[in-house]
Parts: structure tokens; sequence; C-alpha cells
């Protein structure tokens, strides 16, 4: 009997070396037509690691940040072959879409004062392969309003894709812990201090709420603000990291990559390392266990109340575990989520897949909830009109307001990336603003393409995507209401 068990055994660990085996051979064929890896690929610039992030502070940040630059500067676009000087990327110094063009370059942390004496402050955490770009308008609102406005450059962002390869959501985190840090200690104690995270940001914004009520030594957040937050990956992103094993061999580098693509856009990253959807899962894996822990043991009744925005339609990250593993916890304390809903009277009722048609009526659980939730779409099926839909936490009635906005013909839905953009931000914007510090060399979100396959270098897949948000009026006003409230 024992000798059949280690047959079957042996014969079973034999089929999975095989089936591994396979299975990276055909990661190797997949990525042998990739594009070649270029110096933005190969170039690492130096970032602080967790425990001086954790001894550093603004100032500090801010000098090695521009020290990862001028690396970029040196070892990249200053050693271009001349494939590689090109108006369409982004490193090339001749291009239009290169950083030192701009008036302001927003791939770099920033620091937004109010005029006169501050009300409060915000640290804005954007998303993965982004920039500080992300959130601009945002924190230039709340900055009229009164308050000090940081935006930091995550750790291994903003200056080339390469930058993502040696990186751990750990560092983002200790990132985060820094500005927060700074952010209280230039208002002092008694202020309100608000996180806003994008995405990826979404999810370090929560985990640092957790970590704050498990540390005493951690400054609290008085309001988190959440947009398309990352709360859950695919499932796929559990298993990334086996998919650059090959690049343990030099030759076999590119499988480090699960894309290769040009680098035009000025304020995010197009190649994406496996790394990057590794450290997701982390980040999601990690966030998801502490909210189930601290819920289980009752604790995150010190939590601030948690304002998140969030399109039921998102390829980048879970909209549902934002519902499940997010909401579900939360205590009555004052918690909301806004989804967006899809455009009903788009016209493409035969083909909008079933799953998509029905999102917004599974995601909700049945009212009363511990929280207020809103869903903005067509006030009819028919109508191109827009309504928000709320219900308050604990009550059962719906409330219906007209938001005075209509559905762009043009759009059935929105998507991750659109909802911190006004339709008027020079670069991802419908209908971009023509002043000279909104020029970005490119107008990615105006660009309606018609022609040929493989006559534009970039994949158009990141144009049909819809990059700037018709409601983003709304959304601010919802922002401006927690900020008044944190006024009074």
């Amino acid at each position: 009997m024992l000798y059949r068990t280690r047959r079957l055994l042996r014969r079973g660990g034999i089929l999975l070396a095989v089936l591994l085996a396979a299975l990276l051979g055909l990661r190797i064929w997949d990525v042998s037509s990739a594009p070649p890896l270029r110096p933005w690929h190969l170039v690492v610039p130096d970032e602080l690691p967790v425990a001086a992030l954790d001894a550093a502070d603004w100032t500090r940040y801010l000098e090695v940040e521009k020290t990862a630059f001028e690396t970029v500067r040196r070892e990249v676009t200053d050693r271009l072959e001349p494939e590689d000087q090109v108006a369409a990327n982004r490193y090339f110094a001749g291009s239009p879409m290169h950083a030192d063009r701009f008036v302001q370059d927003w791939n770099r942390s920033f620091l937004l004062l109010p005029d006169g004496t501050p009300r409060g402050a915000v640290v804005f955490l954007h998303g993965l392969t982004d920039a500080p770009y992300s959130q601009r308008h945002i924190a230039e609102r709340y900055r009229q309003l009164g308050f000090v406005a940081y935006g930091i450059r995550l750790p291994g962002h903003g200056t080339v894709p390469a930058g993502l390869t040696k990186i751990g959501w750990e560092d983002w985190l200790a990132a985060t812990r820094l500005t927060v840090r700074e952010a209280r200690g230039r208002i002092g104690p008694d202020l309100p201090l608000h996180i806003v995270g994008y995405s990826n940001g979404g999810a370090l914004a929560m985990k640092y709420a957790l970590d704050a009520i498990e540390d005493s030594r951690l400054s609290r957040a008085d309001q988190l603000v959440l947009i398309s937050p990352m709360i859950g990956v695919t499932a796929f992103a559990r298993f990334a990291g086996l998919a650059a094993l090959p690049a343990m061999l030099p030759a076999f580098a590119k499988t480090a990559w699960l894309a290769i693509l040009p680098e035009f856009n000025p304020f995010k990253y197009n190649s994406f390392p496996v790394n990057g959807a590794r450290q997701s899962w982390r980040l999601t894996s990690a966030l998801q266990a502490q909210l189930r822990s601290m819920g289980a043991a009752g604790r995150l009744q010190a939590l601030p109340p948690v304002l998140t925005f969030q399109s039921v339609a998102d390829a980048t990250v879970s909209t549902p575990a934002v519902l499940s593993a997010l909401y579900s916890q939360l205590p009555a304390n004052g918690s909301e989520i806004v989804l967006f809903d899809i455009n009903r009277n788009a016209k493409l009722g035969p083909l909008l897949s079933p799953a998509a048609a029905a999102l917004a009526d599974r995601l909700l659980p049945p009212a009363p909830r511990r929280y207020a939730a809103v869903v903005v779409g067509n006030a009819d099926p028919d109508q191109d009109a827009v309504v928000a839909r709320a219900v308050a936490a604990g009550g059962t009635a719906e409330a219906i307001a007209p938001l005075g906005i209509d559905w762009p013909h043009e759009l059935y839905s929105l998507s991750h990336v659109a909802l911190p953009f006004p339709v008027s931000d020079g670069l991802y914007g419908a209908r971009p603003d023509p002043a000279p510090e909104e020029d970005f060399g490119m107008r990615l979100g105006a660009v309606a393409p018609r022609g040929e396959r493989g006559v534009l270098v970039l994949d158009l897949d990141s144009l049909v995507r819809v990059s700037s948000n018709p409601f983003y009026s709304y959304l601010m006003d919802r922002i401006e209401q927690t900020i008044t409230a944190a006024g009074r």
C-alpha cells in the first residue's frame, strides 16, 4: 500500500513537472514575438527602502526623487538609440510628450498650499503605473477650499516602467506613512486630515487607515475618499509571478513583462511588469485579510467615514469586491458608496453582455444597509438624462434627484480610469482645455480613431476606453460636501 502511494505521488510529481515545463515553454513562446526590451525596461532608478522612508521627511523624499529623474535623463534619455528618438517616445527629449516641455511635470510629487490659513490637509495616493497627475484636479479644488494638498509620487512610478520591477507594496505603504506624517505635522493635531486614494492608492489609503487603528503612533485620517479602489483583483494576479520564472535566465528577460508597449503617455506607463500584478495581489490579499480579522474583532468601529466612487463597469479592479470585501465590513459610521451605472440608452441593447446589463442590480445587497448608497444612471432606459438614486444608511426609501447632466451619446459606460478626470483635462479629456498649461503633447481623450489596424503605434483598446468623466462635477460636489462638513 505504501509502495503504491509513493508510486502515485511520484507519477503525480512528474506530471506536474511536465505541465509546468509546458506552461513555461508556452510563456517563452508567447513573448518571443514581443518587441525587444529598451532602456526604460532595464534601468531601475534608486528609491528609498522602507526603513529609510520611515525615517525620512518630505524634503528628503524630494531629494531622492530628483536623483531618480536625473538617472532617467542620464541613463535613458541621453543614451537613446536613433530608432528610439521618435516623437511617440516620451523619453526622447524632442518628443512633444517629454515632460521637460510642460509647464509642470506632474510625474513628480507635488505640494499645493492654500491662500491664507489652512483649514486642513489632504494626502493623494495615485494608482499603479500612474503618476500624481491623475489627482491634480481634485487636489486643486481641495487647495481652493483651504486644504494643504500633498500628492506623492509612489516609489517606482513616474520615472520608467522598470521602476516597478523591483518594488514592493510595502514601499508604497511606507511612502504613504511618510506623507501622512508630513501632512499632520504641517497642520497640527486638531485640523481635519483627508486621504484620497485612486485605484491602487485606494487600497493603500484603506490599509493605512486600518494600520492607524492598530498602531497608535500613526496619525488617523478623518475622512477617506476612494476612487475606483483596488480592493480586489483578478485571480490571475495571484499566479502572475509564475509567468516571470523564465526571466531568471537572461535570454528570457522579456517574460518578466506582461506587456511591452510604446511609451507615449507622459504620465502613465504602458508597459507592465509581472511584479506589478504580483504586488497588486499581495496588497489586496493583505488588505482583505486585515479587514476580516479586524471586523471579527470589532475593531473597525474606529474607522473614519469612507466615501467611494466606483464604475459598475471596471476591467481593472473587481467592483464586487468593493462591496463584498470592504463595505460589508464597515460599521455604521457615515460611509457611502456612489456607483456609476452603464448608459442604458446607448442603443446597444443586443450588444451589451447580460452580465453588464445586470451589474448595478447585482452589486448592492438589499436595503437597509449600514452605509448610504447612490446609483448614478439614466432617469429612464429611453432617456439620456441622468439621476442619482440614493438610499440612506439604515433606510429603504429611495430618493431620486436629477443631476442636470445627460449621458453623452457616444458612451455606453464609464471606466476604471475615467472617474478622476474632468472632460476638460488636457490629456484625457473628451473636450480638452486649450490652455498652455494643459498642453501635454497629445489629446488622448479626444481621439476617436477610424481607419485600418496596424497603422497606429498603440493598441486601439487604449483609445476606445473612455478616459474622462462626464459626471465629474457631481463627483466633486460630493467630495466638497465632506470638505464642508470637516470645517464645521
